[in-house]
């Protein structure tokens, strides 16, 4: 009886909770915050496509704009911008991965409370937000959105701090999960990671202006200068082109997520001090040398496999070949919410280029593989044209258990490698061969420039189930797991 009212409640849980994978931005003091803003996002547009938003202050009073789609259909137009004057503003670009699409849900959020005017955005997802949730509405509190960081402006508000900083850091030590948030008050542009560090924040500065952003290359278009990640459990306060550095937390070494390196993260992206095209051509040299020599050219599927592809080519001393040509006007499969539009999408979004694959042995490489859909249809299409056979290396582990920090992961029972062994992944997709990176490949490749022979542990959870952070909301009892819920079976 216990384990179907768990059952009820997660079902709940799914139909509600909004996980998501999305990109921050936030400039202070700066004319024509409104702009750089937009063009930030724009930089950020493959962390989320769904919908996007700005909030900015004028000195007096907030405005915020909300659109559903892409930046570059939205926040393009001067009419648009021209609502959103002022010298201080935050965006934020979503990606849901459940729950409604609906303009409520799209961040930044605004409320006003005791201590004047709070926008928050937020990239990542809070593992007890369901738990938080539950106690702020009996204790009265009333949700407009499906959003797990409206906890975050709930808390805030009702933290009995007189200070709108020790009301941040009230609810910081709330809650639980892997975050990057960017807040702006009616004085200070505020940003906060994670104590583990699992989602990414970036500091950076335009002539005397302080920007925080998702990822480095979101400066690149504005011109801005990077100067460092934000530390894990970190929170920068930034006023009058001042910044102050608070770390509340106790201190813990730094996990960051390992498919920052592996797929979310733009290529031009830096990631502690490296290139994240540099990570995944690397992450290709170690496959490279961990597989057999077959095949008689490296086709990468564009554009998530072609570092790798790269690595692979030059350790193999193997020809290099656009066999599959993209159309870069299609969204990343990966990154739609519905599976039907992942699954029409690939025909839409990829093509064989018959003249380099006919009658040739490949060797495909691409960065991961999820459900095996898309990859299951990428092999097809080559043997459609005209390929003789197709031996697919994937640059990351078997990913074998779900994410509940914001990446869009679906369960354990859809996950292709957490239900078949190599042999049967291999015939699901029908390739003549399969290989993927060991774990230890992937370690090697992001620290290669290190000294050291132990490596720091990264948040890996996806091949390993080594949860780092507690799944609160998840777990129910000591014995029984969302993961063995979704799975219908029981942990003991």
């Amino acid at each position: 009886m216990k384990l179907k009212k768990q059952k009820k409640k997660l079902k709940i849980f799914k139909q509600k909770k909004i996980r998501e994978e999305c990109g921050v931005f936030g400039i202070h003091d700066f004319n024509d915050a409104s702009t750089i803003t937009a063009l930030g996002l724009h930089a950020l547009q493959h962390r989320g496509q769904e919908g996007c938003g700005i909030v900015t202050f004028d000195g007096k009073n907030f405005h915020s704009e909300k659109r559903h789609g892409l930046v570059g259909d939205n926040f393009t137009n001067n009419e648009i911008l021209k609502k959103l004057p002022g010298k201080s503003a935050i965006g934020h670009n979503r990606y849901s991965t459940t729950g409604e699409t609906s303009l409520r849900n799209i961040q930044p959020f605004f409320a006003d409370i005791y201590s004047g005017g709070i926008s928050v955005a937020h990239n990542g997802n809070f593992t007890n937000a369901l738990k938080l949730r539950d106690k702020l509405v009996r204790d009265g509190a009333i949700f407009r959105t499906t959003s797990d960081t409206e906890t975050v402006v709930q808390l805030i508000a009702k933290s009995k701090r007189p200070k709108m900083i020790d009301k941040i850091i009230d609810t910081l030590f709330q809650v639980q999960g892997g975050y990057a948030l960017i807040m702006m008050s009616n004085k200070k542009l505020i940003g906060a990671r994670d104590p583990l560090g699992i989602r990414p924040l970036v500091l950076g500065k335009i002539k005397n202006s302080y920007v925080l952003a998702s990822e480095t290359c979101a400066f690149d278009i504005i011109g801005a200068k990077f100067i460092r990640e934000i530390e894990n459990g970190e929170i920068v306060v930034i006023e009058n082109n001042n910044l102050k550095s608070i770390k509340p937390f106790t201190k813990k070494k730094s996990r960051p997520c390992v498919f920052e390196y592996v797929y979310f993260s733009r290529p031009d992206s830096y990631l502690q001090g490296k290139c994240a095209y540099e990570y995944r051509k690397d992450f290709g040299y170690e496959l490279a040398k961990e597989s057999d020599d077959v095949g008689d050219i490296v086709v990468p599927v564009p554009d998530s496999g072609v570092p790798a592809a790269i690595g692979y080519s030059q350790h193999k001393k193997m020809r290099f070949e656009l066999g599959l040509i993209r159309n870069h006007y299609v969204g990343r499969t990966f990154i739609e919410p519905k599976q039907n539009i992942r699954s029409f999408g690939v025909k839409l979004k990829l093509s064989s280029n018959k003249s380099s694959i006919k009658n040739k042995s490949i060797i495909l490489i691409d960065d991961s593989i999820v459900r095996g859909t898309t990859c299951s249809k990428i092999v097809k299409m080559l043997y459609d044209g005209g390929a003789k056979e197709v031996h697919v290396r994937i640059a990351s582990p078997p990913i074998k258990y779900p994410d509940f920090y914001g990446i869009d992961m679906p369960t354990r029972k859809e996950l292709l490698a957490a239900n078949k062994n190599l042999k049967e992944m291999c015939k699901h997709i029908d390739a003549s061969s399969l290989k993927f990176l060991s774990i230890d490949g992937l370690y090697k490749a992001i620290f290669r420039e290190s000294r050291n022979k132990t490596y720091p542990q990264l948040t890996d959870h996806y091949f390993t189930g080594d949860y780092p952070v507690e799944l609160v909301d998840q777990l129910k009892d000591d014995k029984i797991t969302q993961l063995s819920l979704l799975s219908g079976k029981s942990s003991n």
